[in-house]
């Protein structure tokens, strides 16, 4: 039988926004988690030494599918999907923010988890799912 490669991969999502630092604070609070760069144009927030997250300025460099922001809108076709263990301070959270939620707390019945859909501050559809 041959053997499978070592293969280590780490998913570092990035999406581009309107306000950085908004962004930030919404996906800190939101999420728990920490500035691991901070800035106005590019941030990067980790939980446990990890990158959860990168935030990035729409039109700040020349990156293919950064630029002109009018060309779509924000995260068509992408969902956001975190797990968390913390679900229902997680959900305390995303009411606080009074954030638009999309679909309330609920049970999908594909993984038997719950549920919230809401959407971020850009329009990004965003799922916290219950690690737990």
């Amino acid at each position: 039988m041959a053997r499978k490669p070592n293969v280590r991969v780490q998913p570092l999502p990035l999406i581009a926004v309107n306000d950085v630092e908004a962004s930030s604070r919404f996906y800190r609070k939101l999420l728990g988690c920490e500035s691991g760069h901070g800035g106005r144009t590019y941030e990067t927030l980790v939980n446990q030494g990890n990158v959860v997250l990168q935030l990035h300025a729409w039109d700040e460099e020349e990156h293919p599918n950064l630029m002109n922001r009018d060309e779509a809108r924000p995260g068509h076709g992408v969902l956001l999907w975190f797990q968390i263990n913390e679900f229902e301070s997680a959900v305390e959270r995303a009411h606080s923010l009074r954030a638009r939620i999309v679909e309330e707390v609920h049970v999908n019945p594909n993984s038997g988890q719950q549920e919230l859909w809401l959407a971020d501050p850009d329009g990004y559809l965003v799922v916290l799912a219950d690690g737990d």
